[in-house]
Order: C-alpha cells, then sequence, then structure tokens
C-alpha cells in the first residue's frame, strides 16, 4: 500500500514544481528532475544496492545536457532544494555519481555549495548496474 501511495507523491511533487519553475538554463529543474525517473527506485532505497543501466543512461545523459558553470550551477541548487522534498535516500544519490561513472568534481550532499562547481569533461558511460 505504501508503495502505491508513493509514486502519485512524486509524480504530483514534480508537476507542481514544474510549474513553478522557472528555467535559467537550456532544462528547467523540473525536466532535470523528471530525466531521473528511471532512478526512482535506487534513489528511493526501494530498488537494487545498484543503480539500473537505465538510469545510468538516464543520468549521464543529464550530465551531457548541462555543460557551463551558470547551468551546473541551477541543476545543483535545483537537486539541493527536490532532495529533501522527494524523500530520497542521500546516502544512494551520493553513491550515484559512482556507480554511473559521472565524473561531476562535486560531493553530493545535503549540504553541498553549489557555488564550488567547476566544470569537467564526463567519463563515457560503462555499466556497473547488476542485470
Amino acid at each position: 500500500m505504501e508503495k502505491k501511495t508513493m509514486l502519485p507523491t512524486w509524480i504530483l511533487c514534480l508537476a507542481l514544481f514544474m510549474l513553478l519553475a522557472k528555467p535559467t538554463w537550456g532544462i528547467d529543474c523540473g525536466e532535470a528532475v523528471s530525466s531521473l525517473v528511471s532512478c526512482e527506485s535506487y534513489l528511493f532505497g526501494s530498488g537494487d544496492p545498484k543503480p539500473s543501466a537505465a538510469c545510468c543512461s538516464s543520468a549521464q545523459a543529464l550530465n551531457k545536457k548541462v555543460n557551463t558553470k551558470p547551468e551546473r550551477k541551477s541543476l545543483c541548487e535545483c537537486f539541493k532544494k527536490m532532495a529533501p522534498s522527494l524523500g530520497v535516500n542521500n546516502k544512494r544519490v551520493e553513491q550515484l555519481p559512482t556507480f554511473c561513472k559521472l565524473n561531476l568534481n562535486l560531493a553530493i550532499t545535503p549540504d553541498v555549495d553549489c557555488n564550488n562547481h567547476e566544470v569537467r569533461e564526463t567519463v563515457k558511460y560503462h555499466s556497473t548496474a547488476m542485470p
């Protein structure tokens, strides 16, 4: 029963945020969050201990869409603001870049300073996800 209410709540929060988010770069916050929907079970801690190949592919695609320092700062601020309201598992969020081979040069923690993000090349994706 609990699982059935989590998905509608997730969608409702996302839809509401998409209406309120104002894009300041190529992709708005709502789109960024929704682009990681394939990571939902991993990020909420209800799935496998490693993200799926689809999740890592989505994360890599999002990482490639944000290339400038202002874009990365906006994305960082978006996720920093959204994560607590969505109830994601912080430990899993912190592990996502390692599992998905994302070279972010930024620790993903609830208290991250989004102003100290440097743009780096991304590492080609090689799935470490369990089949």
